[in-house]
C-alpha cells in the first residue's frame, strides 16, 4: 500500500485484501493517524458508528467515539506508528450506547496513515465473563455446602433450603442483643430482606426445583455477606432477616446495599434460563427505630414495604420516631 491520498483512497481500498477481511465478519478502515480523520472504510465499519456518505475525510476518532474511548484509540495509533509494524490489541469502546469488545489490528502504511481492521468479539467476552462468574459461584457453592454439613453435624437448627437459621433461634439472639445492647450503651441493626416479586408471584407458584435454586442462592448471598457475631435467618417463605451485632443503622444500611448489589449480579440457572435474584430490604437500629424486639421488627417491616412499593431492588431505612 502507498500513501494516503484522500482523493484516491477509494479505489485503493477495493482490492482482494479488503475483501478477505469483510468475508472474516471484520469491519476495516483507513485513516490519517494518530486519531483520524477517517478517508476509507469498509460499508460495515460506516453503519456500525453512524458514518454517513460525504462523511468519509472529515470525521475523526473524537467526532465517532466519547472522549475516553477516543484517547485510548489515539494512544494506540501513536504505539503502532512507532512501532512501525502491525499491532493486534484487544478494545473495548461505547458504541450506541452499549460497551463493546473488539480484536483491533492496526497496520501503519506511508503516508502517517493506519489501516485498521476491527473483529468484533462482545459475544464471545460476555460469554466468557458469564462462565467466570459461574466457575466461581460454583467453586463457592461447593464450599458453602462442606462448610453447612460440618455446621449440621454439629446440631445447628438449619433452614434446609438457604441454610440459614431458622426463626426461633434468631428471635432468641435478637432478645440477647437487645440485653447487650441496654447493659453496654452500644448500637445494634435488623434487616428484613424479601424475593422481589414474592407477593404478587409466590415462589410456590415456581417450579419446586427453580424456588430452590432461587433460595439457595440467598443463602448463599447472607452466608457470605456476614461475620460470625450476625446472624442471618429465613423468617418465612420468602423473607429473610439479619442482625448485625453492634453495627449501627447507617452502616448496616451501606453493608446490605452492597448485598443487594451482589444479588443482581448473581447467576440463577435453571431450565435453561437465568431466574435472576432481586432483593428488598428495610434497614432498623436499637434503640435508634426501636425501643423493644417487636418494635424493631415492625419498624423494619416497614421499611421493606417502602422499599417493595418503589419498584424492587430497593433499600429503604426505618424512620426514627421522636421520643421525649
Amino acid at each position: 500500500m502507498t500513501g494516503l491520498d484522500s482523493d484516491h483512497a477509494g479505489p485503493e481500498m477495493a482490492g482482494p485484501q479488503w475483501a478477505l477481511l469483510e468475508a472474516l465478519g471484520a469491519f476495516w478502515a483507513v485513516k490519517r493517524a494518530p486519531g483520524g480523520p477517517y478517508v476509507a472504510a469498509s460499508t460495515q465499519f460506516k453503519r456500525l458508528l453512524g458514518i454517513g456518505e460525504g462523511e468519509l475525510g472529515t470525521l475523526a476518532d473524537v467526532d465517532l467515539f466519547h472522549s475516553e474511548d477516543a484517547a485510548a484509540l489515539r494512544r494506540g495509533d501513536q504505539q503502532a506508528l512507532a512501532l512501525g509494524q502491525p499491532q493486534t490489541v484487544e478494545q473495548r469502546v461505547e458504541v450506541g450506547g452499549r460497551r463493546r469488545a473488539f480484536t483491533l489490528v492496526r497496520l501503519p502504511l506511508d503516508g502517517a496513515g493506519l489501516a485498521c481492521a476491527w473483529l468484533e468479539r462482545t459475544d464471545s467476552v460476555q460469554r466468557d465473563t458469564q462462565l467466570a462468574r459461574a466457575m466461581r459461584q460454583i467453586e463457592q457453592h461447593q464450599a458453602e455446602i462442606e462448610g453447612l454439613r460440618r455446621e449440621m453435624q454439629a446440631g445447628l437448627e438449619r433452614d434446609e433450603f438457604t441454610g440459614l437459621q431458622v426463626r426461633g433461634p434468631f428471635e432468641e439472639a435478637l432478645q440477647r442483643e437487645i440485653d447487650l445492647s441496654l447493659r453496654e450503651q452500644r448500637e445494634f441493626s435488623v434487616v428484613l430482606l424479601a424475593l422481589d416479586g414474592a407477593e404478587t408471584t409466590p415462589a410456590s407458584s415456581l417450579d419446586p426445583e427453580g424456588n430452590k435454586r432461587l433460595l439457595a442462592a440467598v443463602g448463599r448471598l447472607l452466608r457470605a455477606n456476614t461475620r460470625a457475631m450476625d446472624m442471618a435467618s429465613r423468617v418465612d417463605e420468602a423473607r429473610f432477616a439479619v442482625l448485625l451485632s453492634g453495627v449501627g443503622l447507617a452502616t448496616a444500611y451501606q453493608r446490605m446495599d452492597q448485598v443487594r448489589r451482589q444479588a443482581i449480579q448473581q447467576i440463577v440457572a435453571w431450565d435453561g434460563r437465568d431466574l435472576g435474584l432481586s432483593l428488598s430490604m428495610g434497614v432498623a437500629s436499637f434503640p435508634l427505630s426501636a425501643a423493644s424486639a417487636g418494635e424493631l421488627i415492625a419498624a423494619a417491616q416497614r421499611a421493606l414495604k417502602a422499599a417493595q412499593s418503589r419498584g424492587g431492588q430497593q433499600m429503604a431505612l426505618a424512620s426514627i420516631p421522636f421520643r421525649a
